[in-house]
């Protein structure tokens, strides 16, 4: 069982640059979202329930997933987000678990922007969140998904409140500026918590034998 850090911030907080940063001093990266749409390709078992389910609509011309459209659609009623979970979650689960186990490397990032809300912390050594104000949030997300500022209000009153994830951090980095004006330091922060996750992975050793993941 590698060493697990949890990777979480809500949405529009730029969990994907802290990963890919990561992943450049190569850590490998397991990303819930990425997991999710893997389970939904084009051709899927999975995407032909929710077409059914949903109509044609939510399929692109190309015959993907219209994810702004989808999550218009589940956003305006807690039945049909429901619906969608219990079909995905335990699809994403699996993958992850599977890809989880085929770990070999000293420590792995498990990024999931649900990871607290999915009570899945306990299965971490570490938890890391990116940090950032309700306002750019907000910004970043309406102008990155091109979604309405209702549906990501929603998203993020749907996710946990920030002062509530931080409670959870043991590694916190905010990321409040703009890309271009904090890349470099956010490079160092990254490089600073590589160091300390390969101590950390080596001087627990086998201490986590008999950590188990979640059930499928």
């Amino acid at each position: 069982m590698p060493y697990i850090i949890g990777l979480t911030g809500g949405i529009g907080s730029g969990k994907s640059t802290i990963a890919d940063l990561f992943s450049e001093l190569g850590v490998p990266t397991i990303d819930a979202d990425v997991v999710a749409r893997q389970v939904v390709e084009k051709g899927s078992p999975l995407l032909a329930q929710i077409a059914d389910h949903f109509g044609s609509s939510i399929l692109t011309d190309g015959g993907e997933l219209n994810r702004p459209t989808l999550r218009e659609r589940i956003f305006q009623s807690e039945t049909e987000k429901n619906w969608l979970n219990n079909l995905l979650h335990p699809a994403i689960r699996r993958e992850m678990l599977q890809q989880l186990a085929q770990i070999s490397a000293p420590y792995v990032l498990w990024v999931v922007p649900l990871l607290i809300e999915n009570q899945l912390t306990e299965f971490c050594d570490r938890v890391l969140v990116v940090d950032v104000s309700p306002e750019v949030q907000l910004a970043r997300a309406t102008r990155r998904d091109q979604s309405k500022i209702e549906v990501i209000k929603n998203i993020m009153a749907a996710q946990v409140d920030r002062q509530t994830r931080l409670t959870f951090a043991d590694d916190v980095i905010e990321n409040n500026l703009p890309l271009n004006e904090n890349l470099s330091q956010l490079k160092q922060q990254v490089a600073m918590l590589h160091q300390r996750y390969l101590h950390l992975s080596q001087t627990k050793g086998n201490e986590n034998d008999n950590r188990k993941l979640p059930d499928l």
